[in-house]
């Protein structure tokens, strides 16, 4: 038999030499926050995008490149301004960015290894202003690339449509893309109206920036005070995020007064941010253990307006992280000598009824795997299991995800419920931007009013190179390390994954839900939030989807409040 080696080079010598007698074109296009753009991403046309937002929202939108046959080099763009008939959008409520790929070769089961974009390199950040490297950067042949734009609707902006454009050159080409943005007549709260609890260990601050894991307190409050202020403009609360006294896990303490100069302002609504007044919904008791320690901090919490955020977490996931002799003592002693500071324990309810624990635990926060499951015990809808509890004073529910979403051990096989099309919730990095927008609209329609994140550092100082932890790309680590060596500029600052974004989009989509049900409509939030997402499990990845439903909930809240409608 004749070899085909020959005819195969002849074959591929004529392919190549069709591409270069037709090159491919570089393409610009304006996306939607909905899709995450990889590598391998293909061009498109579409050189306009529509945008909706409420004053005091944020409306998210990115711009792709693709660098046809020849690539493109030294790309840098401007921000762009929002032109209205009566206002504009601009200056520090505009900011753009560059996203970074991070290049997994293990992925969260059952994902797809490859570069995924998750670190933002800002033009100008966010926290103190400086100009960072962004730009220029080249977009090689063959690939994609995008940049993140967010723009804050100021809480004064009038209703109405905007418009404006990114602008873009490099070597031998300019171009834009333009954006529109109607701005409806409602107005979300600068603090969520979803509480949040996601943790922060200081350490692992320490060491991303320091090198050094046991930094000086002094350190400790510059750098986290940073943080507090990202994590407020992306609608979460760091409730762990104060200092540690050097090697302990308890925080460093002066005196309350001292702690109150520091982060008072954050807990009042008082420190700088564009979304002003925005404050912690969450504050977790760090102190010892002891009762005149809990009944010190109770007294002053409550004298200074901090009380009815504050919890003691008594217990994580018992009888593993926790034993259930510790969780028992410890929300007995919390009852004992502190009787209003509430009491938060990561389990079930019919555990807390097993282990005699209805009576001393104030904020019931359960995995979102059991409250709507597919294992046993926890198969079905385990939500009506919850009612005679929450009808007793002062108890809420909570939710909360972890690598139980995608299987913590590695070589386990995947969970059947992450299929295309479907799966649980996921901050993963190789999880579909819609996966990590879902849980907020669980949180809705399963009535829980907080939402829990047991890390947001968990690998900071090695975010831009790996985050696989628990089985998972990005399990407990939101943030990036805003180094000057790598980003730029003289300050070091945090800075925000492309799933904080999502995770804002989603508490945004909560006040929405919120703002429709408060109107007069709860049935019909319901409603449009169980057409999204039917189980826990079966969270789509259908990016549009969610934007779709959230036109539905501004579109009723317009017929529930007519004068709200706009021109």
């Amino acid at each position: 038999m004749q070899s085909l080696a020959p005819w195969m080079g002849i074959l591929s010598w004529l392919w190549a030499a069709a591409v270069a007698a037709h090159p491919t074109p570089p393409a610009i296009w304006a996306e939607s926050a909905m899709v995450k753009v990889r590598p391998e991403t293909p061009p498109r046309f579409q050189p306009e995008l529509e945008l909706t937002a409420a004053r005091n929202e944020f409306a998210s939108f990115q711009v792709v490149l693709h660098g046809g046959s020849a690539g493109l080099r030294s790309v840098s763009a401007s921000p762009p301004g929002f032109e209205g008939r009566r206002a504009r959008i601009h200056g520090e409520d505009v900011l753009l960015y560059r996203e970074a790929l991070l290049d997994i070769t293990t992925p969260t089961p059952p994902g797809t290894a490859g570069r995924w974009p998750d670190g933002l390199v800002p033009d100008v950040d966010e926290v103190v202003g400086e100009k960072r490297l962004a730009f220029p950067f080249d977009v090689p042949a063959g690939e994609s690339r995008a940049l993140w734009v967010d723009v804050h609707v100021p809480a004064h902006a009038p209703p109405g449509r905007y418009s404006g454009g990114v602008r873009l050159k490099g070597a031998g080409f300019v171009a834009s893309v333009t954006v529109h943005l109607q701005v409806v007549d409602a107005v979300l709260p600068s603090t969520s109206s979803l509480r949040s609890a996601f943790l922060l260990w200081p350490p692992h601050v320490c060491r991303a920036f320091t090198g050094d894991p046991l930094c000086p307190v002094e350190t400790q409050v510059r750098l986290l005070k940073r943080f507090h202020r990202m994590a407020l403009e992306h609608r979460i609360t760091l409730a762990s995020g104060f200092p540690r006294q050097v090697d302990q896990p308890t925080w460093d303490l002066p005196d309350y007064d001292t702690f109150a100069s520091r982060w008072g302002p954050f807990l009042a609504g008082r420190a700088p941010n564009r979304l002003s007044g925005a404050r912690m919904t969450a504050m977790q008791y760090l102190g010892p253990g002891n009762g005149a320690s809990l009944a010190e901090f109770q007294s002053q919490a409550e004298a200074r307006g901090w009380l009815s955020r504050a919890f003691d977490y008594v217990g994580d996931e018992p009888p593993y992280g926790t034993s259930w002799a510790e969780a028992t003592a410890r929300a007995g002693l919390t009852r004992t000598v502190a009787p209003r500071l509430r009491t938060l324990l990561t389990t079930t309810v019919t555990e807390l009824e097993n282990h005699g624990l209805l009576e001393d635990i104030d904020l019931d926060t359960v995995l979102v795997n059991f409250i709507d499951g597919t294992l046993p015990p926890y198969v079905g809808n385990q939500r009506p299991k919850y009612d005679d509890f929450l009808s007793r004073p002062g108890r809420e529910l909570w939710l909360y995800q972890s690598c139980a979403s995608h299987g913590c051990v590695p070589g386990e096989p995947p969970l059947p419920e992450n299929t295309p099309g479907q799966g649980w919730p996921s901050y993963m990095v190789d999880r579909s931007a819609a996966k990590a927008r879902g849980m907020q609209w669980l949180d809705f329609v399963e009535g829980a009013r907080g939402e829990l994140y047991y890390q947001t550092v968990g690998l900071l100082s090695t975010a831009w190179t790996t985050q696989f932890r628990f089985n998972g790309n990005g399990d407990g680590t939101l943030f990036y390390p805003g180094l000057p060596s790598i980003i730029g500029g003289t300050t070091e600052v945090p800075l925000p994954s492309l799933r904080m974004k999502l995770i804002r989009l989603g508490m945004q989509d909560y006040e929405w839900l919120k703002l429709v049900s408060d109107a007069g409509d709860p049935g019909y939030a319901r409603a449009v939030a169980r057409q999204l997402i039917p189980h826990a499990w079966a969270v789509p990845d259908d990016g549009a989807a969610f934007d779709r439903a959230r036109l539905l909930l501004i579109r009723r809240y317009q017929q529930l409040r007519p004068e709200c409608a706009g021109p």
